[in-house]
C-alpha cells in the first residue's frame, strides 16, 4: 500500500467516524450542554430575582421599622404627656386639699378664739361682780378698796 491509499483509507474512516460523531455522540452531548445553559441561566434568573425580593423585603422591613419607630415615640410622648397632666392634676388635687386644711384650721383657731374670749368675759365679769360684792360689803375705805383692787389685778 502507498502512502495515498492509507491516507485515503484514513480519510474515509475519519469521515465516517466524524459521521458517526455528528449523529450519535454530538447530539446528547449538544443537549446536556444546552440544558446546563439554561439551568444556568435560570439559576442566574432566581438569583436576580431572589436578590431583588430580598431588597424589598429589606425595603419593607425597614419602613415597618421606621413606622414602628414612629409609634413607639408617638407612644412615648403620649405617655409622658399623659404623665405630666396626672402630676399636674395631682398637685392641683393637693393645692386644693391644702388650701381646704387651711381654711379648716384657721375656722377652727377662730372658733377656739371665740370661745376663749367668751371664757374670759365670764372670767372678767365674774371678778367684776365678785369685786363690786366685795366692795358694796365692807365700808367706803380708800385702803381697802385699792387692796380689793390690787388683788382683782392679780387675778385677771
Amino acid at each position: 500500500m502507498s502512502i495515498n491509499a492509507t491516507l485515503i483509507l484514513q480519510m474515509i474512516v475519519f469521515a465516517i467516524l466524524v459521521g458517526f460523531t455528528m449523529k450519535y455522540v454530538w447530539p446528547p452531548i449538544t443537549a446536556a450542554l444546552d440544558e446546563r445553559a439554561r439551568k444556568v441561566a435560570e439559576g442566574l434568573s432566581a438569583a436576580d430575582k431572589a436578590k431583588a425580593d430580598l431588597a424589598a423585603a429589606n425595603q419593607r422591613v425597614e419602613q415597618q421599622l421606621a413606622a414602628a419607630r414612629d409609634d413607639a415615640a408617638r407612644r412615648l410622648a403620649d405617655a409622658e404627656r399623659l404623665a405630666q397632666q396626672i402630676v399636674e392634676e395631682a398637685k392641683g388635687r393637693a393645692g386644693e386639699e391644702a388650701s381646704k386644711i387651711v381654711a379648716a384650721a384657721r375656722a377652727e383657731a377662730e372658733q377656739e378664739s371665740v370661745k376663749a374670749r367668751e371664757v374670759l368675759r365670764e372670767q372678767v365679769a365674774g371678778l367684776a361682780v365678785k369685786g363690786a360684792e366685795a366692795i358694796l360689803r365692807r365700808e367706803v375705805d380708800p385702803a381697802v378698796h385699792a387692796d380689793l383692787l390690787g388683788r382683782l389685778k392679780a387675778e385677771l
